[in-house]
């Protein structure tokens, strides 16, 4: 095996979606401090934290105690290098979130053991489905009351649709909780409160024996007898295939609060995963063990360091081996650059690399020229991968800046911002950018781009809501856009690209609209 193979076949690209408080960034600090990455994990509590997750980087993340922008880690483990996409779990979250699992081989979906499947859970799982991406689920804060674990295993089954298999079950949960038994290997691995699950006992024991009694006590014991059994003849068995393939979702217990859990969990989907997965392109599938280097941009971030006004550009590296200054040809750029600063993540701090390989994410430095969805590749054959799907905002508003001086800047802050998909710009169809109308998929990205234009840009700006909820992009191009016929509730736009776009108050108008104008072509979905 090349060295090359070798590399790859170590790595392993995942992100983590949860509902808002699953304890997803808790969970992602106790994977990073078994590799090492971090001597202590962070616990966001509130406002007035002390100490704030390391996965949060931007002011108004350590502001609320929550996480808005997806952030990128790289640690290693037991010969594994592990990327993590730790994704906003905010009810408002972006665009951003989806983007972000289009960077990744697989998802570690989190859910709270004592409220189940959550609304935001449903969102981006059905994102996952589309990509058809393996989902690991893991059911957290056991050491608190908790759901009865059968009741959550057919929410997770009804809700989200997808079959489990059980690869641990819990033994009781909040102050009798007493331990996960593994259906595995038939071992019995004891919570200890209050020792922050450093402590963590695996015994083998027979179900049925006398010692088992005196470990958990008997009616616990011969609670868990009944429901092994009944697990054992109702629940899907294992099936790595199906997994591999999205079909069936492992199921783990434990807490990530107190450490307990969370290494089995981790020893366990690193040997259900798979290496880094070909990705499609316009010249089919593209393996990740070709010699050629090709990468596509899934984020850009601007100002992550204030002091230097920088804007990174982050990529997946799809195939092959990068190395810091190789030249690439930019394909949507139609030339050859060379990609400056190459950095790893951990937060906001920076590591700068030499070099990296197929499913590893790196930052480089993007003069203004990278767009979402970009191809980069080194091969004499060009080709581009498959867009990324721009997703449908549901909330506009008008956008004036407060200080008419100020318009450079304005414009500046808002393209910028714009072009790190967290928010989408519109114009009025006539006009130029005298009118600047802004769509987000989650309100939220309101309150970031007003802190944000304030804190990086020094400009004010009010915002003025606007009726809308429903948007389609016109797809056949001959349309004269100015003579459609369209409802009042109808407003004719235009995206930064000039594509010609209609926004509806209502979702009736569509059909209305459509019917109005024969041969009219309207899609939920644009493309980066």
């Amino acid at each position: 095996m090349s060295q090359l193979e070798q590399e790859i076949k170590k790595r392993r690209t995942f992100a983590i979606i949860s509902h808002p408080d699953a304890g997803k960034t808790t969970l992602t600090e106790k994977f990073l401090l078994y590799g090492g990455a971090i001597n202590l994990a962070g616990s966001v509590k509130g406002r007035k934290a002390a100490k704030h997750a390391v996965s949060d980087w931007m002011e108004i993340e350590k502001e609320r105690g929550i996480s808005v922008t997806s952030s990128v880690m790289q640690f290693n483990y037991q010969g594994y290098c592990i990327n993590i996409l730790d994704t906003p779990g905010h009810q408002d979250f972006s665009e951003d979130t989806y983007r972000t699992l289009m960077a990744a081989d697989s998802a570690v979906m989190v859910i709270d053991g004592s409220k189940g499947v959550e609304a935001q859970t449903i969102k981006l799982f059905k994102v996952c489905v589309m990509r058809g991406i393996p989902i690991f689920t893991f059911i957290n804060k056991m050491d608190r009351e908790a759901n009865d674990p059968f009741e959550l295993i057919d929410e997770i089954e009804n809700v989200l649709g997808i079959r489990t298999c059980p690869v641990n079950w819990p033994i009781g949960s909040g102050k009798n909780f007493k331990g996960v038994y593994d259906r595995q290997t038939k071992t019995i691995s004891r919570f200890f409160a209050g020792d922050n699950g450093h402590k963590v006992a695996t015994e083998d024991v027979e179900l049925g024996s006398k010692k088992l009694d005196e470990l958990i006590g008997e009616v616990n014991h011969q609670k868990l007898l009944e429901e092994i059994e009944l697990l054992d003849g109702a629940a899907d068995e294992y099936d790595l295939e199906r997994i591999q393939a999205g079909k069936l979702s492992p199921v783990f217990f434990g807490s990530a609060l107190t450490n307990f859990g969370v290494e089995t969990f981790l020893q366990h989907f690193l040997d259900m995963t798979t290496t880094p997965l070909p990705r499609k392109s316009d010249e089919g599938e593209i393996s990740p063990f070709s010699e050629d280097f090709s990468a596509f941009v899934f984020k850009i971030q601007a100002n992550m360091n204030k002091a230097h006004r920088d804007r990174i550009a982050f990529m997946r590296i799809c195939s092959g081996k990068f190395d810091a200054g190789m030249e690439v040809y930019h394909v949507q750029g139609g030339k050859k650059i060379r990609l400056t600063q190459p950095q790893q993540m951990m937060a906001d701090e920076r590591h700068h690399v030499t070099e990296a390989y197929a499913g590893d994410i790196i930052g480089v430095f993007d003069p203004g020229i990278f767009s979402i969805g970009d191809t980069l590749c080194t091969s004499n054959h060009k080709f581009q991968y498959e867009g990324i799907p721009t997703f449908a905002p549901e909330h506009f508003a008008k956008v004036r800046q407060v200080d008419t001086m100020k318009r450079k800047q304005f414009i500046k802050g808002i393209e910028q911002i714009a072009q790190e998909g967290a928010i989408q710009i519109f114009q009025e169809y006539n006009t130029g950018m005298e009118e600047i109308i802004v769509g987000v998929v989650g309100v939220l990205q309101f309150d970031v781009l007003k802190f944000r234009l304030e804190n990086e840009y020094n400009v004010e700006i009010r915002l003025e809501p606007l009726p809308y909820e429903h948007i389609r992009w016109i797809t056949n191009k001959e349309v004269d856009v100015a003579s459609l016929s369209v409802t009042s509730d109808t407003k004719k736009i235009k995206d930064l690209k000039g594509n010609p776009l209609l926004i509806f108050a209502h979702p009736w108008s569509i059909k209305t609209v459509e019917e109005r104008n024969e041969g009219l072509q309207l899609s939920e979905f644009g493309t980066n």
